[in-house]
């Protein structure tokens, strides 16, 4: 299955911009992020431990992921995943 991944402002400079990845039907969400891991070289997104750093806001198909739903999150074909430094403002 086809998953897309969209990354935003300094992750499009990390990760590259429009990202596709192959995975198996069914894989969760930490699947995708492993290979993002792989691909990141920087503690920019991910922390010592492999883990999406607080900051980073994960999206699925337009919907924000919350933390505790990351590890249980099964992807489709076709899912957009987005990943979006903090955003600030005033």
């Amino acid at each position: 299955m086809q998953v897309r991944v969209k990354t935003f402002a300094r992750f499009r400079e990390i990760l590259g911009s429009d990202l596709s990845f192959d995975l198996p039907e069914g894989a969760p969400m930490t699947t995708v992020l492993s290979a993002l891991r792989d691909r990141a070289g920087s503690d920019a997104i991910f922390d010592g431990l492999g883990g999406l750093r607080a900051h980073v806001i994960l999206m699925h198909n337009g919907k924000r992921v919350k933390r505790d739903e990351i590890e249980t999150l099964v992807l489709a074909d076709g899912d957009e995943v987005a990943i979006f430094p903090p955003v600030a403002g005033g």
